[in-house]
């Protein structure tokens, strides 16, 4: 049917695969997989770091594994490649023993290496006849099937999910084209080249579509995607969106889409083709020629209310890193790189669709602040005095992340127990549950973060004191309005929810400043003369978002399994032990 027709694979969450083939008439080469991740630039660095992928010159969006070239977009998804009509992609290793002992070593945590394992808690199975395979995610949704397939090394594969096998590859031979062949003789799919179109039946119904899921869509390549697309057209194709070259386009390539069998979405492009430059969301800033007016409560106050989220701050260093004196600020692309390191260096085993900086509601493009410390200048905190130095050398050091076992409750954190983050800890942003909510009545703004569902109720008019020997986790607060910000200063603190060291006799002073409609500035000062040889400061910024973020109840102490878990491991750990002896 087309001469010179190649294929093209794209992920709505993470990559393009790209592979040259000789041309044939009515064949068909993968061009890329489209994948969607919060930062193109951190997708290239993982399949570069851990399936030995190479980034593609001049190309910040895209990796080159061997022959297929994954291109990955900033797009919102709505889930994994799971329970789609393209199941997953695949990897060949020589020795896949130890490349998977290599990414179990790495872990979830720090990387997003996440490992699939078999009903016996293996990550390996030898399928006779077949070979060795194994699965795992990458950060983003994909399922990435690992195999030792010796004739077959590098990119794989892609495995579809049909309600009818046969008439799917059937479809993608007439009309995409490729190759009739038998893997091992065992597996009936099409070859590209040296990469295999596999299609297994879907277990249930019929799969869901894969727009907007991490694997968005499959693409081929053609010479001339007009002449192409007459011939679909003849073949009873129906295009949903017809060959023309994209806005932002980076070249004069023409793009088409179409939704082939099982609700699979497909690109063809041109030869020639490298990819669409997407619009990052714009920072909200205000500037001097641009002046707010902040809105007033109907008794006067500067009007502070509204669900406000620190998404946007989401991996902003606390002190200014190493290397870094002379930058007044990152790029929009270095921001957002770091932003989605964070979220990979603190997933540990959560999924996607916990984290609030991955998902599709997250609107505000991540802070180009280089940290958050803006006081003393160099942004760092200051050096301990000589007796906190002391103390601290004193005291008996403990994991209470519960990893290393625990005795009981105790020895677990806070954190853990749910019992507080401490000030400003709760302040301050995470991978998800961001959300703060500020009410406000004459003499009183209650401050609720969604994190462990602290609430802090602050008079803004003068109250009694209650001396020095009455203490609690969040301490005695007295908030006082300075023109059109609120200052806090909290007090009275237990010290035992310390924050980088402070103990019971630090005094936080906060500073909550509207600077535009929807941005919102805290600024902390910290103020411990046991502890630090000054005081010192940090700021960073909220965004208000009432249309459609909502805290949900937190339900932390009633869902705590993973105290119950720590603790009967613990004792498990114990008995085995005894056991042994």
């Amino acid at each position: 049917m087309m001469n010179q027709l190649r294929t093209t694979l794209s992920f709505a969450m993470a990559a393009t695969a790209v592979a040259t083939i000789p041309v044939m008439a009515r064949a068909a080469d993968y061009h890329h997989v489209h994948i969607t991740a919060s930062s193109p630039s951190e997708g290239v660095r993982w399949y570069e770091r851990h399936l030995d992928c190479q980034p593609v010159a001049d190309r910040p969006d895209a990796a080159d594994c061997g022959g297929v070239e994954l291109i990955f977009v900033v797009q919102p998804t709505m889930g994994s490649t799971q329970g789609t009509g393209v199941n997953h992609i695949g990897f060949s290793y020589s020795d896949l023993t130890t490349k998977m002992a290599e990414l179990e070593a790495v872990g979830v945590r720090g990387s997003g290496v996440r490992l699939q394992r078999f009903p016996d808690g293996s990550t390996l199975r030898d399928v006779p006849g077949l070979f060795k395979l194994g699965f795992i995610f990458d950060p983003w949704g994909t399922r990435i099937e690992m195999v030792e397939d010796q004739e077959t090394l590098g990119f794989h594969h892609i495995h579809l999910s049909a309600t009818n096998p046969a008439e799917t590859l059937a479809w993608y031979r007439d009309v995409l084209g490729g190759e009739e062949a038998s893997l091992k003789g065992r597996l009936d799919g099409l070859r590209f080249e040296n990469v295999w179109l596999l299609v297994a039946e879907h277990a249930e119904g019929v799969p869901a579509t894969t727009e907007g899921r991490a694997i968005d869509h499959v693409g081929f390549v053609v010479s001339d995607l007009d002449a192409a697309a007459v011939e679909m057209r003849g073949a009873g194709v129906t295009f949903q969106q017809e060959p023309a070259v994209p806005e932002n386009g980076r070249s004069a390539a023409k793009r088409a889409f179409l939704v082939g069998p099982d609700n699979v979405r497909l690109a063809v492009v041109e030869t020639g083709w490298s990819g669409v430059a997407v619009a990052r969301a714009a920072d909200a800033v205000t500037t001097d020629a641009e002046p707010f007016s902040v809105p007033r409560t109907p008794w006067g106050e500067p009007d502070l209310q509204g669900v406000w989220t620190g998404n946007s701050a989401h991996s902003i260093p606390l002190e200014r890193p190493d290397g870094s004196a002379d930058i007044g600020a990152l790029t929009a692309e270095e921001a957002e790189a770091r932003r989605e390191r964070g979220t990979l260096g603190s997933i540990w085993g959560y999924e996607r669709e916990w984290r609030d900086t991955t998902l599709g509601y997250v609107k505000t493009a991540p802070s180009t602040q280089v940290a958050m410390i803006v006081d003393p200048p160099d942004g760092r905190v200051p050096p301990m005095t000589a007796e906190a130095e002391a103390r601290v050398a004193a005291r008996p050091q403990r994991d209470t992340s519960g990893r290393s076992g625990a005795d009981g409750p105790e020895d677990l954190s806070l954190f853990v127990r749910c019992i507080t983050r401490g000030v400003p800890g709760m302040m301050m942003p995470s991978i998800y549950n961001n959300g703060l909510q500020i009410v406000q009545g004459p003499g009183h703004v209650a401050i609720q973060k969604e994190m462990i569902h602290e609430t802090r109720v602050i008079p803004t008019e003068p109250q009694p004191t209650l001396g020095d020997t009455l203490t609690s986790w969040l301490g005695t607060t007295q908030g006082r309005w300075d023109g059109d910000t609120l200052v806090v200063e909290t007090t009275n603190l237990n010290g035992r929810a310390p924050y980088r060291g402070s103990s019971e006799n630090l005094t936080l002073t906060e500073r909550f400043t509207r600077v535009g409609e929807t941005v919102l500035e805290y600024q902390f000062t910290m103020d411990d003369p046991t502890v630090w040889t000054r005081p010192w400061t940090g700021m960073f910024r909220f965004d208000k978002d009432d249309e459609q973020y909502e805290l949900v109840e937190y339900a932390c102490h009633e869902g705590n399994y993973g105290m119950t878990n720590i603790l009967s491991g613990s004792r498990a750990k114990e008995q085995a032990e005894t056991s042994s002896r």
